[in-house]
């Protein structure tokens, strides 16, 4: 589908966005700083509080102000009954909690739509999956996905990301409250293919990072990112997943970004364990929630249950859950047999 018209963000609205780490700020400064009243709600009072009286993130974004249209929320219930649209941007993990704690007042807004990139921890479920079965169908999801980190969203540096969604008038409407200034917005119908994308691009990242982090050279960070392509586009045709979504900014697109861009956490964790830190060492180095590590589990997971052959996803579990010794991991990429690229 066509990136959305710069005329339909005209009207203003109300947008209220759970989730105020570095990611959920800085969407909420993008829709804000497109004429939007936007609301950023978080669950650490204290740090809220700190925000509303520097107007900035201090804790993950410093340096960069609030739009004005831009207000702390305290209360989430007040702040959704205000809105007409709402957005989580908080990890992946906490997306269950949080649809079924909201489930009673989505259908007073737009829709339920979701700005986090993963799937149902311990069931590999893709998250449109479970909110739906939490929602019913009567209500439309939608996910925001694409090579976008977080910092330079926030200083409105030039940005393109999907927005897939159930029904194509709510793609469209959510990507015209974000299409504007340096951002662009495309809508999509795949799902499917969004999500795949979106969260296995984090567990090759950690292997691009490990790769560096051991300083095996440029020439095996290209042919791990392209091979780890092949892996994504495998899942995705056995998951019913377009092949041209994966090849385009929700899937080769963030692939690219997360491998090579130093600000991606995931890349970051790889980089420690490559030069020898174990996975704890990694995490404490890096202070966030990097949504790699649980990744990592439920692709593994997806990968045995519809059969798709995936080396470097199982090498990257092994590590991360088994105590495999990234040398060793490499070793046995290396010696897999002679075959057919395609």
């Amino acid at each position: 589908m066509p990136a959305a018209n710069s005329e339909m963000a005209t009207t203003p609205a109300t947008v209220l966005v759970a989730g105020a780490g570095s990611w959920g700020t800085a969407i909420a400064m993008q829709l804000a700083r497109n004429g939007h009243r936007t609301l950023l709600w978080g669950r650490n009072q204290e740090r809220m509080s700190s925000m509303d009286a520097a107007q900035e993130n201090t804790f993950y974004l410093p340096g960069i102000p609030f739009p004005d249209l831009l207000q702390v929320a305290p209360d989430i219930e007040a702040a959704l009954s205000a809105a007409d649209h709402v957005i989580y941007a908080g990890p992946s993990h906490g997306f269950v909690a949080m649809t079924e704690a909201l489930k009673d007042q989505l259908h007073q807004v737009s829709g339920w739509s979701w700005a986090c990139k993963g799937f149902e921890p311990g069931s590999g479920r893709l998250l449109h999956e479970v909110a739906a079965d939490i929602l019913g169908e009567d209500i439309p999801l939608a996910a925001l996905t694409g090579p976008s980190f977080a910092r330079e969203v926030a200083e409105d540096r030039p940005t393109a990301v999907t927005i897939a969604a159930s029904t194509e008038a709510y793609g469209e409407s959510l990507a015209s409250l974000f299409h504007g200034g340096s951002f662009r917005a495309y809508y999509s119908d795949d799902l499917i293919g969004a999500a795949l994308g979106g969260a296995v691009k984090n567990v090759l990242a950690v292997a691009t990072g490990i790769c560096d982090g051991m300083g095996l050279g440029l020439n095996a960070r290209a042919a791990l990112i392209t091979r780890g392509l092949a892996e994504m586009m495998r899942l995705g045709q056995a998951m019913g997943a377009d092949p041209r979504t994966l090849m385009g900014l929700a899937g080769l697109g963030d692939l690219v970004l997360t491998c090579t861009g130093d600000l991606s956490r995931n890349r970051r964790l790889g980089l420690a364990m490559g030069e020898g830190d174990n996975i704890q060492q990694a995490l404490e180095r890096i202070g966030q929630v990097v949504e790699g590590v649980k990744t990592a589990a439920e692709v593994f997971r997806l990968a045995q249950r519809f059969d798709v052959e995936m080396p470097i996803c199982e090498q990257v579990h092994g590590i991360l859950y088994k105590e495999w010794n990234p040398q060793k991991g490499l070793g046995i990429l290396l010696s897999r047999e002679l075959k057919r690229e395609h």
